[in-house]
């Protein structure tokens, strides 16, 4: 399937990973690259110097394109914004604000900008600064969210801007893929489902809690603060949203949370941790090399999309 997508980064499948915080690593970035998608390093709040460390043990792995994930909220980012063009890193996505400030230095190195957009006002505020493709992403995704859903968001970006539009949020297989085709998207970006992947080094117990929800189990922390964040349901989310409902402070809430992302992630505390996974996470049933998630993906949205043209 050849798109505007695949031409621009240089991959085979249009296919993107999600530059989740503490699982987009190097170990998963590469496999999904090697498997024909691009795989991303999550910048997070890494510092610059384990960005650089993840983007060359990336390099190592595999030949074909990667990115970095840039969190545009870190204390690191004009660090990692530094390394990606040090380290010759051919793709960037930025999330959690406005990248300009770093756009003439990445487009002066060749980068391709990507920008993670949740609003038409901010699609076409990132064309106008230069950004090669905009990633969509609907309120059905894992971690940070917008408000508008999948289905309404991409198809009204895609008229909105004349860049390539990346659809994200609720997609784990080949109909979500198809999809977002039919919406107008160039590719899709994948999160839940490659935190079951073989290759990526979350905690066990992390995998298997995706693996074992239902479509009821995911719930939204921290609207009312205006910084809601999906993951699934657990003592910690309960803890949150009844302090929430009493009016508790942002800065008392944020304390609540404070490292029970990595906790859950790297020591599988998936009772007091956060457990980041979007609402497709239902969906997901079985642990697979990213090469088998890919390959299956893609067979099923070419089979659907060659039967509705």
């Amino acid at each position: 399937m050849k798109t505007r997508i695949t031409e621009l980064l240089g991959i085979e499948h249009p296919i993107i990973q999600g530059g989740m915080a503490w699982v987009a690593e190097y170990h998963l970035a590469s496999a999904v690259s090697e498997a024909g998608g691009l795989g991303l390093i999550g910048g997070a709040n890494a510092p610059g110097e384990v960005v650089r460390d993840y983007i060359r043990k990336t390099k190592e792995r595999t030949s074909k394109p990667f990115g970095v994930n840039v969190m545009l909220m870190s204390p690191h980012a004009d660090d990692v914004a530094k390394v990606v063009v040090e380290e010759g890193v051919k793709v960037v996505t930025t999330g959690a604000g406005n990248p300009g400030k770093y756009m003439d230095m990445w487009k002066s190195a060749g980068i391709k900008v990507i920008p993670v957009v949740a609003s038409v006002a901010l699609a076409k505020m990132m064309e106008r600064a230069g950004a090669d493709a905009v990633v969509a992403e609907g309120t059905e995704s894992g971690g940070h969210i917008g408000e508008a859903t999948t289905m309404t968001l991409v198809p009204q970006v895609v008229d909105a801007v004349n860049i390539p539009v990346i659809a994200a949020g609720g997609i784990a297989d080949g109909r979500g893929i198809a999809a977002a085709f039919m919406l107008g998207a160039e590719a899709v970006q994948i999160g839940t489902r490659f935190v079951v992947a073989k290759e990526s080094i979350v905690h066990e117990n992390y995998k298997q809690r995706i693996i074992k929800a239902k479509d009821i189990d995911s719930t939204v922390t921290g609207r009312s603060h205006g910084h809601p964040v999906r993951c699934l349901r657990n003592q910690m989310t309960r803890e949150y949203n009844k302090l929430e409902s009493e009016g508790k402070s942002f800065e008392e809430l944020e304390y609540l949370t404070l490292g029970t992302l990595r906790k859950a992630v790297q020591e599988g505390d998936v009772t007091h941790g956060t457990v980041m996974a979007g609402q497709i996470a239902g969906m997901i049933n079985k642990e697979q090399t990213c090469k088998e998630m890919i390959d299956e993906m893609m067979a099923q949205a070419e089979a659907l999309l060659k039967g509705a043209r």
